[in-house]
């Protein structure tokens, strides 16, 4: 059984070292990924190599709707053997050693080093260039060990999430989403009711897009990143020009100003508005109603001030952008001639 969608990227496909068990209804695989024996890839699990390489190891399972993923610049990710990811969880520019589990909801960001034997709560964020000791259960955000587990328990625990996983309903079929030509929407990515999307807007690998109460309106360049899901129970929701959505973010009734960026595995509540110019960091959440002042970095749950969004953050955010703009043509091109 092969993946939903395979791409290349930059030429180069995913190399499998033998069929995968599972590959889920909406499961992706793109680039310069190397997937080891016996992998497992749930409904709308995305793994993206693109521009530095994904490799793992042997029995690998990806729980439905996780993201593992790279950092386009600086890091790849790696991950060794018997390594089990639970559901809407986002491995990210990192090295996870073998016999590891990560349970549901979890975020691991660029640079982190997890070594061998070790259980990642549900909801847990690994903050970034963070190192986690081998031998040990790690909670909370940013993650801290709780107690030692040694790899009889490590075996068990995956066991338990593994057999979960494979009770999972299966996610619908998406539906076809007609879309201005400089506009890229992913093959698996779900899109209903009424869903405007400005030029050269791009929605990634599995997200989901639920627009059948509300609107949902996206502006001009801004991407949206796999496994998103945007769901409307009222009045919609409206997201500015040149703003990013990062992987498995959770956005309910809300608006989000031009220009901003929400982190990995963030989200946001009904009724929040995000002025012009923010970063919400990963794994933040907002309150209800909650306004979030531009030109400043918040995080924490709920989120609060950080500090200053500086020129060198102003930067980055700009660069993400045109990144996803030029990432945006190239799976346009390449989801065509794949079809």
């Amino acid at each position: 059984m092969s993946p939903d969608l395979i791409l290349p990227y930059e030429g180069v496909l995913p190399d499998f070292a033998s069929r995968p068990v599972w590959c889920g209804r909406g499961s992706t695989v793109i680039g310069a990924a190397r997937i080891g024996a016996q992998a497992w890839i749930g409904d709308d699990g995305v793994i993206r190599a693109d521009g530095q390489s994904v490799t793992v190891g042997e029995r690998f399972w990806l729980g439905p709707r996780s993201t593992v993923h790279i950092a386009t610049f600086t890091h790849g990710t790696v991950c060794g053997d018997r390594v089990t990811v639970g559901r809407n969880s986002v491995v990210h520019a990192c090295t996870v050693g073998s016999d590891v589990v990560i349970e549901d909801d979890v975020v691991i960001l660029d640079g982190a080093t997890i070594g061998d034997g070790v259980v990642i709560e549900a909801g847990t964020t690994v903050f970034p260039r963070a190192s986690l000791e081998s031998g040990f259960v790690y909670g909370g955000s940013p993650a801290k060990s709780r107690r030692p587990i040694d790899r009889a328990g490590v075996a068990e625990r995956a066991e338990r999430l593994r057999e979960s996983m494979s009770d999972n309903p299966p996610s619908p079929a998406p539906e076809p989403h007609e879309a201005d030509e400089t506009v890229f929407v992913a093959r698996t990515a779900r899109l209903r009711g009424r869903v405007g999307l400005g030029a050269g807007a791009s929605v990634l690998f599995s997200c989901a897009l639920d627009a059948e109460v509300g609107p949902i309106v996206v502006g001009a360049d801004t991407n949206i990143q796999d496994n998103t899901v945007i769901r409307t129970r009222g009045e919609g929701v409206v997201i500015g020009r040149d703003t990013t959505i990062g992987h498995n973010v959770r956005v309910s009734d809300s608006r989000i100003g031009a220009r901003c960026l929400i982190g990995i595995g963030a989200a946001v509540a009904p009724g929040t508005v995000i002025a012009d110019e923010v970063m919400l960091a990963a794994g933040a959440t907002t309150d209800p109603g909650q306004l979030l002042e531009g030109g400043h970095l918040w995080g924490g749950r709920p989120a609060r001030i950080l500090g200053p969004l500086d020129a060198e953050k102003r930067a980055m955010m700009a660069r993400i952008v045109e990144g996803y703009c030029r990432h945006g043509r190239e799976y346009r091109v390449a989801q065509v001639e794949a079809e």
